[in-house]
């Protein structure tokens, strides 16, 4: 099994739907910077997300781990923090998985030598190794979609086209 580098979108995503152990299923463990643990869990505690006590709670058990990032690295494209911590966190642990779904934090990744994934990326994986079945991957997808996941029209078209493909 692999390790992957986590940004906090597809953890809060995941955790919406309950679906984090879909990750479980593909990676060994999710590393994650001190920024993304701020942004999922105590600021989301802050506001009151549910989602943000279940991302606690595999921190808690190990399986998610928080890491501190020395120097972050540069990067041309302006990222929040939390997405610069992640590839800084990758770079300095030599993981090439990344998880993060904006546009310019999966460029960014490319850029600098990274591997990015994204939340539909997991779903497929998951469809994968029967993890899930199609239905499944569309009730997911509609639940991502009903917690606010952004997703352009065209990429859900090739998500069902590339899922149909896996059944």
């Amino acid at each position: 099994m692999r390790k992957i580098v986590s940004n906090a979108t597809p953890l809060i995503y995941l955790a919406k739907v309950r679906k984090l152990d879909l990750l479980e299923g593909l990676y060994e463990q999710v590393l994650i910077p001190e920024e993304v643990e701020k942004e999922v869990v105590e600021e989301g505690k802050r506001i009151g997300q549910k989602d943000a006590f279940l991302i606690e709670k595999k921190i808690s058990d190990g399986w998610i781990n928080v890491h501190k990032v020395n120097e972050l690295v540069e990067i041309s494209i302006k990222l929040e923090k939390g997405e610069v911590a992640a590839l800084t966190l990758a770079k300095e642990l030599g993981v090439k998985e990344v998880l993060i779904d904006e546009s310019l934090a999966r460029s960014a990744s490319e850029i600098i030598g990274l591997i990015p994934r994204g939340t539909i990326f997991v779903l497929l994986e998951a469809l994968k190794i029967n993890k899930i079945d199609f239905d499944e991957f569309m009730e997911i997808l509609d639940k991502l979609l009903k917690e606010g996941f952004r997703l352009r029209e065209e990429v859900y078209l090739k998500a069902i086209e590339a899922a149909k493909k896996i059944i």
